[in-house]
């Protein structure tokens, strides 16, 4: 098996051409990590240069790979996954905004999945739903590079009477140009 970062990674079955699709996967990465903080332009020109030939490799590879192994196998499974999800993989190497992967959103998400078990207990649908609407708000503040706990902190203090027709300032990214983070640090 592998780890996400391990550079060493062998299949748990031994198929070599599991072992030659992790390898191939593995330079798309090593491409991505030495453009990780880079402008987007640049990524744009570099994933063009390097990556996108690397990408048309790996997609011949699949569909030949496909051919050689048994349809219901877990390699060939996952070999269909990767195809059907190619124009999406794509658009990450004609745009240099994108990333290659999700990984950011599902890290983002990662305290939603842990505590999901937790959520039976919220009470009620209604309890629920703002529990909801507040890890909306943490997740969202620390997008936007702020302490969630200042900016709830603050936020809570003055909603009650705050203007309705205002609320919009008070979301994270409007929040830090009025200059009350500063306030409430």
């Amino acid at each position: 098996m592998c780890g996400a970062r391990s550079s060493t990674c062998t299949p748990a079955t031994g198929s070599a051409l599991a072992a030659e699709a992790l390898e191939r996967i593995g330079a798309l990465y090593g491409v991505e990590r030495d453009l990780h903080g880079k402008p987007p332009d640049l990524r744009h020109g570099e994933r063009q240069t390097h990556s996108k030939p690397l990408a048309e490799a790996l997609k011949a590879f699949a569909e030949t790979s496909l051919a050689q192994v048994p349809g219901r196998s877990d390699l060939a499974k996952a070999l269909r996954y990767m195809l059907a999800r190619w124009p999406a993989l794509m658009r990450a190497f004609d745009d240099g905004r994108l990333a290659l992967d999700n990984n950011a959103a599902e890290r983002a998400l990662l305290c939603v999945a842990v505590g999901r078990k937790n959520y039976l207990f919220a009470g009620s649908e209604l309890g629920a739903e703002r529990a909801a609407a507040f890890y909306t708000l943490i997740e969202t503040a620390k997008m936007n590079g702020l302490d969630p706990e200042g900016y709830l902190r603050d936020v809570l203090t003055r909603i009650a009477d705050h203007p309705a027709k205002r609320l919009a300032y008070l979301l994270p990214w409007n929040w830090m140009q009025t200059g009350w983070a500063e306030k409430a640090a």
